[in-house]
């Protein structure tokens, strides 16, 4: 499948929707060695004057030590006949399994960084700032309560997207 590559302000898509209700891939590595991870936190805005997403990844997820040693990573969406293979990759750790290939998917290869041929819009993202949940920050304590009982908080990260891909028909 082939990609073709579009602006950023080109997208037709509601962030509710594709990231808190169909889910995204985060993917980070190269053609050696890369790892994924199922998310619906996040979101798509401008910041610092770029086009720019905000990740969310708990410290024990495998998925982050490869988002934290490389400058960029990927965000690959998909239709609803991939729920399965994102249900997977959400709930199988790459540690112990090869989850991309149980989940049926090909890794696609886009500017040193992976995504997944099967996607069909993929967002190719340079971080650009991290920096952990601090509990002490909650103005509502519920949400701490609620999130985080083991008090395994997220790191959020700001990405400039550097490219948008879509799938051609």
């Amino acid at each position: 499948m082939a990609f073709k590559e579009v602006k950023a302000e080109e997208l037709q898509m509601n962030p509710f929707t594709k990231i808190g209700k169909e889910w995204m891939l985060i993917t980070a590595g190269n053609e050696e060695k890369c790892n994924t991870m199922t998310a619906s936190w996040g979101g798509v805005g401008i910041m610092w004057g770029k086009n720019a997403v905000t990740t969310y990844i708990r410290p024990q997820r495998y998925t982050k030590e490869f988002v934290d040693a490389n400058d960029t990573f990927t965000i690959s969406f998909f239709d609803e006949s991939y729920r399965k293979a994102l249900n997977i990759c959400g709930s199988v750790s790459g540690r112990d399994k090869d989850k991309i290939k149980e989940a049926g998917l090909t890794p696609y290869f886009v500017d040193g960084t992976a995504a997944f041929e099967e996607a069909n819009l993929i967002l190719v993202c340079k971080k650009m700032y991290h920096g952990d949940i601090l509990p002490e920050n909650f103005e509502d304590e519920k949400i701490d309560t609620k999130w985080y009982p083991q008090k395994d908080y997220h790191t959020m990260y700001i990405s400039e997207i550097l490219k948008v891909l879509v799938k051609e028909d």
